[in-house]
């Protein structure tokens, strides 16, 4: 675990010797991903790989719940980060003791013993410090100190005295979910004690299946499933949440009770968290003020890969919530967009987000083109939160503000007395000269002095030598008038207001958090 572009698939494909990083979009992990590691004193690991962008902060607290030791990666160049500080946390939520792993060591502005020092002044007792953490120097890139990060989590894990029992029945935990257009739902899960046999009938979280097969993360097909093996199941009825338990048990019938009851838990729970929403969110719209303006409700349906993908995406998209604009997910799913999406969208008015999907068949584009449906694809998660988020900024209503055009300062006060009944009553005129900005008649006027304000009225007359005109530029006189004005004096300063539509502003911070300010 760690932050994002800090080395953890690089030092993980240096420990098994692939490059898996190469292959990822953007060079970021966005997965969850499950690996055994035969090491070179012929012990195994099975490491799990998680995504150091913010975006997917439920996938590291699964991965931390799950995992027996945490390899905190921490880059020498960078130092720690928010995420880094996440995982820590996680770790500690889990009771999980953590191995740090300064990577980068091979750079040339790599500093790991600042990295030692702010790691202590978050709290984490290192044994250089007489703390129980182990630290250890590697560099992904050339392959260095990868034994001694070896022997350190052999280590860790004697002094844990890590066991699981081998017979009985297996308890497992889900640790991604992706639908196969051949197979089915495919579950990716790690046993953690027993053994999971082909065949047998397991519920897992509201779904439930027969084990049709069985394989490795080398594809291939086995038998069954000892303790900590990362596996593929297939022959399960419907897809389930990444962070779901797997229970064996004896029958058919058995397992379809089991899954029906979560089942109708899950509705009843969901309606429940639905209810108790619902009154918050009218005393909020009883509070607003008047002079805000309405929050815009903008649909959207997210599309992705596999389970733990949605989750994100669905919570990342949640997170762009503003005063102004509330995003929400009528309908998230894994798999490729869809007609029955396209349907939805165009009954709804929603946008479909699909994230590493591929691209949709020409007829379902053709049908998206006619029903006026958006479909935003994306392979990098920063791609994603920015074009959704500029997607808020387009739908926001705005917030209306009072702004400063121009000012003019009054130098000279004419008046026009004994006026005819046709032409009107007396008129008091300010003769002035612009001193910033840009005067207009159709915008309202304040009239200030010594810095208080006097009057504020609409425009009844704006003159520039003689002429009638709309607008007068800095540095020019003019001759104006306020309506029902009389009060002016020599050295006042009159303001010209204009009402600005202020749009929110999509926010980036180097750690990957967005969020949208108004």
């Amino acid at each position: 675990m760690g932050h994002v572009d800090h080395g953890k698939t690089s030092l993980l494909d240096a420990l098994r010797q692939t490059s898996l990083a190469a292959k990822e979009a953007g060079g970021i992990t966005q997965h969850l991903g499950a690996f055994v590691v035969g090491m070179q004193s012929g012990a195994s690991i099975t490491f799990l790989d998680t995504p150091g962008h913010a975006a997917f902060s439920a996938m590291r607290a699964r991965g931390a719940a799950v995992t027996d030791i945490v390899v905190l990666v921490v880059a020498a160049d960078d130092g720690v980060m928010p995420q880094t500080l996440e995982a820590m946390s996680h770790a500690k939520a889990g009771n999980v003791p953590i191995v740090v792993a300064i990577n980068k060591c091979d750079k040339p502005d790599a500093n790991p013993e600042r990295v030692k020092v702010q790691l202590a002044a978050e709290g984490l007792l290192l044994e250089e410090m007489g703390g129980d953490v182990q630290v250890v120097e590697v560099s992904a890139i050339n392959e260095v100190g990868l034994d001694k990060l070896e022997d350190a989590l052999l280590l860790q894990a004697e002094l844990m005295d890590l066991k699981a029992r081998v017979d009985g029945p297996a308890q497992a935990y889900v640790v991604e979910a992706r639908l196969d257009k051949g197979r089915g739902p495919l579950a990716t899960a790690i046993v953690k004690a027993g053994t999971l046999v082909c065949g047998q009938h397991v519920v897992v979280g509201a779904e439930w299946g027969r084990i049709r097969s069985i394989r490795d993360m080398a594809r291939k097909v086995i038998a069954e499933a000892r303790p900590a093996m990362p596996i593929e199941i297939e022959g399960l009825k419907g897809l389930p949440m990444a962070g779901d338990d797997i229970v064996v048990v004896e029958s058919e019938e058995r397992a379809r009770m089991l899954s029906e009851g979560r089942k109708k838990k899950f509705e009843k729970d969901r309606l429940t968290k639905l209810e108790e929403e619902r009154p918050k969110a009218s005393e909020e719209e009883e509070e607003e003020d008047e002079t805000k303006p309405e929050r815009v409700e903008v649909p959207l349906i997210v599309k992705a890969d596999v389970q733990g993908t949605v989750q994100a995406v669905t919570d990342a998209v949640k997170n762009l919530n503003s005063s102004q604009v509330f995003l929400k997910v009528i309908h998230a799913g894994v798999g490729p967009v869809s007609q029955s999406d396209i349907d939805m969208a165009q009954a709804c008015g929603a946008c479909i987000v699909g994230f590493n999907v591929r691209d949709p068949p020409s007829s379902i584009a053709l049908a998206a083109t006619q029903a006026k449906v958006k479909i935003k694809l994306h392979r990098v998660i920063y791609h994603l939160l920015e074009d959704i988020g500029n997607f808020i900024v387009e739908k926001a209503p705005g917030t209306l503000e009072t702004q400063v055009a121009g000012e003019a300062q009054v130098l000279n006060i004419f008046e026009l007395k004994g006026r005819s009944k046709s032409k009107g009553d007396d008129v008091k005129i300010a003769g002035c000269r612009v001193i910033d900005g840009r005067v207009t008649k159709s915008s309202t006027l304040r009239l200030l002095r010594s810095g208080e304000v006097v009057f504020e009225g609409s425009c009844a007359s704006l003159k520039r030598e003689k002429q009638d005109v709309e607008a007068v530029g800095k540095g020019n006189d003019c001759g104006l008038v306020i309506k029902d004005c009389f009060d002016f004096q020599v050295g006042d300063v009159i303001q010209c207001l204009v009402q600005v539509n202020r749009k929110p502003k999509f926010v980036s911070s180097e750690s990957g958090a967005v969020r949208i300010e108004c």
